[in-house]
């Protein structure tokens, strides 16, 4: 059957399927990932010794693990809160980052329940290990004490801070938090004693599968990921430009690290990637926990951006998103501002695009002819194929002319893709009537049945030349396939599809209009 397919057919297939493909094998498995390799963890691991910030000799070691189960310690005692307009975070009575509650509308769930970045049974950012195990067992048995016990930064930084006794060993945490939930750290550990500072395992808002989660390491131009369930044995990185715990919308970001410095990574008992800052008598750095927001990571430091990250496509994606946030700032309003992207996108394929329906056109028109070759050589494939590109060549068809427009669109696709589900500025961000949040399904399957009814237009438009009654029946069912699998998308991925067709649609009405006034031209001519 696929044999009797004109190229274009067989390519609208494949795009077809590739879509369908692309969005269940995200469903089951992750994005593209960098893995760690062998390599990698050889260099780090056989490299001289670094000097840590007051020049002691800092020699790569893993963190030893608690033989207590921090999972197990309480968190409900509070040492101290932060406070601002954007959020609230407190810290326990161990020093450690314990909750943060992003406040706002955007921030809500189904529940009404606002964005908490931190789970209550997982490892917290800032909590200290030590690679001594008894000091490691005492310090979870003595609290930090503080200076203060509640500030708010809504308008100006805040100091804050903590002190733990250990016997001789004295740990000091100098912590300041600002307005945008980025804080400053300075940990000083008496003693001599090597410790490690935990960035906290990556936030558990999960509210979307098709996005990967876990760890982010950037060195250099190179960025490494280590995925949950993916983490093995213990990897060491230095000269670390940000370190990142994060999943589709937030993140626990390290920055501002001393070039010596060594960033550990290890595997829990899940396979989940935990990061440590590892440290000897004093460590510095910022650190950021909160949305993966443009604005605030660019604000920052613009290097911060890089911790948004799309996959193998990110090349594609990033002009896209800088796209779409340019007609936000014109409109007000992200869903116009997808739709204007999607236009703006399918003016620049315009050209190529066009060139491809006219093919698809002279194809269609000589179809018939095609049909007779196909019987008439039926059994001497080679002869038919001579014949097939001489009739192309005399009625001026082009057999894949009308490929390049779609294998264009793919990759396109894909980023959109993306960008449309990792961006955290469309949560919560409505659009008309009844769209009330771009990154989530839409409520009532409005715009999915919209998508599947312009599919079918654009079939209904778009020339075929189908020998097979099989062949046809294939492709009026792709609208039908699209809309089920859109119906659980995100409403601006699905708005995209839809202006997308709209778009297609009026091209295909221009380009049927303008052939047929060279045809009828051409046969006013021929009866002369």
């Amino acid at each position: 059957m696929l044999e009797n397919l004109s190229t274009q057919q067989r390519l609208l297939l494949a795009t077809g399927l590739s879509v369908i493909f692309f969005v269940i094998y995200s469903a089951i498995f992750p994005p593209q990932k960098t893995e760690i390799t062998e390599t990698n963890k050889t260099k780090s691991e056989n490299q001289a010794p670094n000097l840590a910030n007051n020049g002691e000799v800092l020699t790569p070691t893993a963190p030893t693990s608690s033989p207590i189960s921090t999972n197990n310690i309480s968190t409900e005692d509070k040492l101290v809160t932060v406070k601002s307009k954007d959020f609230i975070l407190t810290i326990d009575n161990f020093g450690r980052i314990s909750t943060k509650t992003l406040l706002g509308e955007k921030y809500k769930n189904d529940k009404g329940v606002q964005a908490q970045l931190v789970t209550k049974f997982s490892p917290k950012p800032l909590e200290i290990r030590f690679e001594d195990v008894d000091l490691n067992l005492l310090a979870f048995k003595n609290e930090y004490k503080s200076d203060k016990m509640a500030i708010d930064v809504s308008h100006t930084p805040q100091k804050v801070v903590l002190t733990q006794v250990l016997d001789e060993v004295i740990v000091t945490k100098k912590l300041t938090f600002y307005p945008a939930g980025n804080y400053d750290v300075k940990i000083e550990v008496t003693g001599g004693k090597r410790f490690f500072v935990s960035n906290g395992m990556r936030p558990d808002v999960n509210e979307f599968g098709f996005v990967v989660q876990g760890a982010m390491v950037k060195v250099g131009d190179q960025i490494t990921i280590i995925e949950d369930e993916d983490a093995r044995g213990t990897s060491i990185f230095r000269d670390v430009m940000f370190l990142s715990s994060f999943d589709r919308y937030y993140a626990s970001i390290f920055y501002n690290l001393a070039p010596t410095q060594n960033i550990v990574i290890e595997g829990d008992k899940f396979e989940n990637p935990m990061v440590f800052v590892e440290g000897l008598q004093q460590v510095n750095f910022s650190a950021y926990l909160g949305a993966k927001d443009f604005e605030i990571l660019e604000s920052l430091n613009p290097k911060l951006t890089d911790a948004i990250e799309y996959g193998v496509i990110t090349l594609i994606a990033e002009p896209i998103f800088y796209i779409l946030k340019e007609f936000y700032a014109i409109f007000g309003n992200w869903g116009w501002a997808i739709v204007a992207m999607t236009l703006l996108i399918r003016l620049f394929l315009y050209p190529l695009t066009y060139k491809g329906m006219l093919s698809m056109q002279k194809l269609k028109e000589i179809a018939p002819e095609m049909k007779e070759l196909q019987r008439k050589y039926k059994g001497n494939p080679q002869q038919l194929q001579a014949k097939m590109m001489e009739l192309y060549k005399k009625r001026g068809a082009n057999p894949i002319g009308g490929c390049f427009p779609l294998l264009l669109q793919i990759p396109i696709f894909f980023a959109i893709y993306r960008v449309l589900v990792n961006a955290v500025e469309l949560q919560g961000a409505e659009w008309i009537l009844w769209v009330d949040d771009l990154a989530k399904m839409d409520p009532y399957f409005i715009l999915p049945i919209l998508m599947g009814a312009s599919m079918f237009w654009q079939q209904h438009v778009t020339p075929s030349n189908f020998t097979d009654p099989m062949q046809e029946k294939i492709f009026k069912f792709l609208p039908i396939i699209f809309t089920f699998f859109f119906i659980t998308f995100p409403a601006g991925l699905t708005l995209y599809w839809f202006v997308n067709n709209l778009f297609s649609i009026g091209q295909q009405y221009i380009v049927n209009f303008q052939f047929a006034k060279i045809k009828a031209k051409k046969e006013a001519e021929e009866q002369k």
